[in-house]
């Protein structure tokens, strides 16, 4: 509990612990030295606030606004990305943003369709989730008996091989396609079974996305879609995986 307490509000905690830290800093350099005789000794509390500070502000620094890392929960990324992944994300990818309100400060750039991207989930914004980019806003996104479409026009997939994986220890079978959409090429699994018939229009605003593994995977066809105030940074580089070393210092396309 106080564990998944911690790390549903690290952003909060960080921000704050660096906040008070901060407060203990500046008061003992600008008040506290000059009223302190010379053989006083500065009181533990203040001596840990300002050893902690500089640490904290470096951490909160690089995380909030250069990179941040994240551990991938489950298979929905399969291929590209496994449960155990350890990736790493551009903070700054899709515009600097204030902590915590996630407001833009700086606008960098948008998210482009085939991104991997991270964001805070719609239905309760205390979960991040990664998916990819299919939709971007006034786009009209079909998927219809395995087939994706965007604005009309069919994306191709090339078929690669069997892939077989293990879910809730049952194994699955499925097939690994290579799809092109834009610039970006990337596998995806496709399985077996009866395909849905959706049409979506992406509001202004908005991005729809897709998790890799398509007949496994909660995303904008569940859910709805991604706004612009959610995003939290793309996806880049797979930096450990305790299960699978052979994965690490992996780029992700």
């Amino acid at each position: 509990m106080i564990l998944k307490f911690i790390s549903d509000y690290f952003e909060h905690l960080l921000m704050g612990a660096t906040f008070i830290t901060g407060i203990i800093y500046f008061l003992d350099l600008l008040v506290l030295k000059k009223i302190r005789s010379k053989n006083q000794k500065t009181s533990l509390f203040v001596e840990y606030g300002k050893s902690f500070f500089p640490i904290l502000l470096i951490v909160f620094v690089i995380r909030s606004f250069i990179v941040e890392p994240f551990k991938i929960p489950s298979g929905s990324m399969m291929p590209t990305l496994i449960s155990g992944d350890f990736i790493v994300v551009n903070k700054f990818a899709y515009g600097v943003r204030f902590p915590i309100w996630n407001k833009i400060l700086i606008n960098l750039g948008k998210p482009n369709r085939g991104d991997i991207f991270v964001f805070h989930y719609p239905k309760n914004p205390s979960i991040d989730y990664i998916k990819r980019v299919i939709g971007l806003p006034g786009d009209e996104i079909r998927y219809e008996n395995k087939q994706l479409f965007v604005n009309g026009e069919p994306i191709n997939k090339t078929f690669q091989s069997k892939y077989s994986y293990t879910f809730n220890e049952d194994k699955i079978d499925a097939s690994e396609f290579i799809e092109e959409l834009n610039n970006s090429k990337y596998s995806i699994l496709i399985h077996d079974i009866p395909g849905e018939n959706d049409k979506f229009n992406v509001p202004e605003g908005y991005y729809f996305a897709m998790g890799d593994n398509r007949d496994n995977s909660s995303d904008s066809r569940v859910w709805g879609f991604v706004s612009e105030e959610l995003l939290v940074g793309k996806a880049f580089f797979i930096w450990l995986n305790f299960s699978d070393f052979n994965r690490i210092g992996t780029w992700i396309k």
